[in-house]
């Protein structure tokens, strides 16, 4: 189980993320929905000790997330995102693989097939040699989203994964989603997702800063919660 307890993250006397608390148990989709600007990305970042918290614990199996980050798997949006580096998709995938063989060691064929694996899975092998910055915004994603596999993490965090990708993209990326929760990994997925694609979804987590609602689909996206979260700017998106 993954425990977050009254998490709070306060920028400079300003709360971005008000004591926020939610458990979540192995084999589950969890979008994290919410305006712009609501704190979702902060949240997350907190929760991975990626910035500092002012308040509140976080837990994996009754233990300190932090002491346990080997088994965290995190895609950022594309925007945090150094495109023009020069390293190809099959060296991207294989940095995935850097806690297990070390900085200075050459991977193990272990890691080389398993490198292998996740690019295949996601339709990225013939491309393995080309550098990232010369590939489409769909295919960018799909080799973090290989480069998430090849850790072989428990816990998946990725953050507006579908923003300017294709539906080849999208498809591929709902597929290996349902394939780590079947495998009993919790996935916690940032987006914008209100319609129909939001039925791809085991549970939500509805952010304003604090959290406004988590259950269902068809107990968070109700208009009351909404309106809650968005004001008077609610918008179903229609996909």
């Amino acid at each position: 189980m993954l425990e977050v307890r009254h998490l709070a993250v306060n920028y400079r006397g300003v709360l971005a993320v008000e004591d926020v608390s939610f458990s979540l148990e192995p084999g589950q989709i969890v979008g994290i929905i919410g305006p712009n600007g609501a704190g979702k990305s902060t949240m997350v970042k907190a929760i991975l000790g990626l910035i500092p918290s002012s308040e509140g614990v976080v837990r994996y199996r009754q233990r300190s997330l932090k002491a346990q980050l080997a088994q965290v798997a995190y895609m950022p949006q594309r925007t945090q995102i150094d495109w023009d580096y020069p390293i190809t998709v099959k060296n991207v995938v294989m940095m995935a693989r850097t806690r297990h063989t070390g900085w200075f060691r050459s991977p193990s064929r272990q890691s080389r097939e398993i490198v292998k694996a996740a690019l295949e899975r996601v339709g990225m092998w013939e491309l393995r040699e080309r550098q990232i910055g010369e590939l489409s915004g769909g295919q960018q994603q799909r080799v973090f989203l290989a480069q998430a596999l090849a850790q072989e993490a428990e816990l998946f965090f990725f953050d507006e994964p579908f923003v300017g990708v294709d539906k080849k993209t999208e498809a591929v990326l709902f597929e290996v989603f349902d394939e780590l929760k079947h495998q009993g990994k919790i996935l916690l997925v940032i987006g914008h997702e209100l319609g129909e694609v939001s039925r791809n979804y085991d549970r939500f987590l509805l952010i304003n800063k604090q959290l406004i609602a988590e259950g269902s689909r068809s107990e968070v996206i109700t208009a009351k919660n909404l309106q809650r979260a968005y004001g008077d700017n609610v918008i179903l998106l229609q996909r």
